[in-house]
């Protein structure tokens, strides 16, 4: 991302979620409300007629089925390629989240933020829970003119920090978080786009002064990232929309990487969701285009 350009992919994440709170059928897999007062109306409809204009890069048979029924097609692209993973792995990280509170935790650190609603939606941890969301300066500028046009106002316990953590981890740590605190961390649709240094990196710092049972979760790609077309072919689009994005995807892992680098920071895995785990757990039974994506994974890993 440029340096000062709001993230496009927090907006079509944000708009992913809006869709399924507005549109989708129950259960919900994730009802974020919210969602669609940060999306501008404008900006709702470009994303919807980008999306529906260009169904045969992601699909020809059904560009020809559905050439009469644009709606279709919006649902299909939303369903099949934007919303299993967004949807899915916040389902999941708010999951655990929750009952991370419920165990001591006291400040949740969320990486990468861009558009995060969970604030706004749980005002009742105002006076318990720390929330610090960290993401580039644009994008959170963006957020906070959103939030502003949508008359929300910021509580007391939501701390912005902008910066580029995979550089600034360090900073971020010294200067604001509380070293004696049991802290939460998230981690969602970032992974991909770092190196396996990187990530590393970022983990080890991230782990270094927090205390023990503080957590973490994120998603990850397996090492048949690159291989595996999947779905209509959405394993290979997603790469080729985030290469031609100029955000490449960079990374993927086995699962005994993951547990080596892991446990070199000294966390230990709690819980790995393989994508047939998140599929039965997340979408078993729908009717609709909804499933969970493959190659992706999602890890609680809890610090000794």
């Amino acid at each position: 991302m440029k340096k000062n350009e709001s993230s496009l992919t927090s907006l079509i994440s944000a708009f992913g979620r809006a869709y399924h709170s507005k549109y989708d059928d129950n259960p919900k897999i994730f009802d974020d409300f919210i969602a669609k007062d940060l999306i501008t109306e404008e900006e709702f409809t470009d994303i919807r007629e980008n999306m529906t204009n260009g169904i045969s890069f992601f699909n020809q048979e059904i560009a020809k089925k559905y050439q009469d029924h644009p709606d279709e097609i919006l649902k299909w692209i939303t369903q099949v390629q934007l919303s299993p993973t967004p949807l899915a792995r916040s389902a999941y990280c708010e999951y655990v989240l929750l009952k991370e509170i419920t165990l001591g935790v006291k400040q949740y650190v969320i990486l990468g933020a861009g558009l995060d609603s969970f604030c706004f939606r749980h005002p009742e941890l105002g006076d318990s829970l720390d929330i610090i969301e960290v993401d580039y300066p644009a994008t959170q500028d963006f957020k906070k003119k959103r939030l502003a046009n949508a008359n929300y106002q910021i509580p007391d316990n939501l701390h912005f920090v902008s910066m580029d953590f995979t550089k600034e981890v360090s900073k971020l740590i010294e200067e604001n978080l509380m070293p004696n605190k049991k802290t939460f961390f998230s981690l969602l649709g970032v992974t991909y786009y770092l190196s396996k240094e990187e990530i590393a990196n970022l983990i080890n710092k991230l782990f270094a002064e927090v205390p023990s049972r503080s957590s973490i979760v994120f998603d990850y790609a397996d090492d048949n990232l690159f291989e595996e077309k999947g779905l209509s072919n959405r394993v290979e689009n997603m790469i080729q929309m985030a290469s031609a994005s100029g955000e490449p995807m960079k990374s993927c892992f086995t699962f005994s990487e993951m547990e080596k680098m892991l446990e070199s920071a000294s966390l230990l895995i709690y819980e790995h969701s393989s994508p047939a785990t998140i599929h039965d757990q997340f979408f078993q039974n729908r009717t609709d285009y909804l499933s969970a994506f493959e190659t992706i994974h999602y890890i609680h890993a809890v610090k000794k």
